[in-house]
């Protein structure tokens, strides 16, 4: 899948500029004008000729599948204008970012999973997720960045992103089948662009915490055994485990059990042995 997604990437940096560039531009302007035109003529002829109908699709209306984009309506004609102008910007900010081959394969793909979503379990395809999926992908990017609430309250991205995702959520547990799911369809290209990197909108000391939880902790190393010259340490070894100084290689006698006696360390021995007066010039070297 890594090889998949990188080829991919690939792909669409050599042919970045291919497409439909500003394709934000065009989807705000003929949203504009459905809208404003149905706002003066006081009907809503032209919003049903453009939304998504799947009986009207089904008799050969087949451009519904890619009209429902421009059937947004917020309200009034100042929200609406407002929620126009900053998914334009968000779309610009991707394109530039992505490149206008990628953006359109983007939008794309979340239009077509809506269409075949709703062609097989019914419902009207709708475009306020399709456009959520266009600012949780620029929350992705921008975690850090500041939109303003009511024109005067910043607030971070990834919040909004986060209060976002809970309501798709909320949705799924709401909202009847198959209609809950028109949310996590619409929002299915994001999740197939981003993969882990969805991950982005949680803040990193959130997903540290997270992770101390579910880690395991570290074994500790068992020690490591270094074998020793059992001989070559015999004093050291013998004076930390029994009471005496001095033992005699020989005959074992120390000089706790025989203080009378003189001990001497043989220079000619390989290591550290010790002898008793009687054996110091009586003994086989050891090498």
């Amino acid at each position: 899948m890594k090889n998949l997604r990188k080829k991919f990437e690939l792909f669409c940096l050599r042919n970045r500029d291919k497409g439909i560039p500003n394709l934000m531009l065009y989807i705000v302007i003929g949203t504009a004008i459905v809208y404003l035109f149905s706002v003066m003529s006081g009907n809503a002829v032209l919003y049903n000729i453009l939304c998504f109908d799947r009986a009207s699709i089904l008799r050969g209306q087949i451009w519904r599948l890619f009209t429902y984009p421009l059937t947004y309506n917020a309200g009034n004609i100042l929200l609406t204008a407002v929620v126009l102008f900053c998914y334009y910007s968000l779309g610009r900010s991707m394109e530039n970012i992505w490149g206008t081959l990628r953006f359109n394969l983007y939008y794309l793909t979340g239009m077509v999973m809506m269409d075949v979503y709703c062609m097989i379990f019914g419902g009207r395809a709708s475009v306020t997720y399709l456009n959520l999926s266009l600012f949780l992908s620029y929350a992705t990017l921008f975690p850090d960045a500041n939109f303003l609430l009511f024109f005067i309250i910043p607030i971070r991205a990834w919040i909004f992103a986060l209060i976002d995702l809970a309501m798709v959520l909320l949705s799924l547990i709401t909202d009847p089948f198959p209609y809950n799911l028109f949310s996590v369809i619409s929002l299915a290209n994001y999740f197939l662009f981003f993969g882990k990197d969805v991950l982005n909108v949680i803040p990193m000391s959130w997903r540290v915490k997270v992770a101390s939880l579910f880690q395991r902790s570290p074994r500790k190393p068992k020690a490591k055994v270094i074998p020793f010259d059992a001989g070559s340490h015999q004093a050291s070894n013998a004076s930390a485990k029994a009471p005496y100084t001095h033992r005699c290689t020989i005959c074992g006698r120390t000089d706790v059990t025989n203080p009378e006696l003189e001990f001497r360390y043989c220079s000619k021995c390989k290591g550290y042995y010790c002898y008793c007066q009687d054996h110091i010039n009586n003994h086989t070297h050891i090498q």
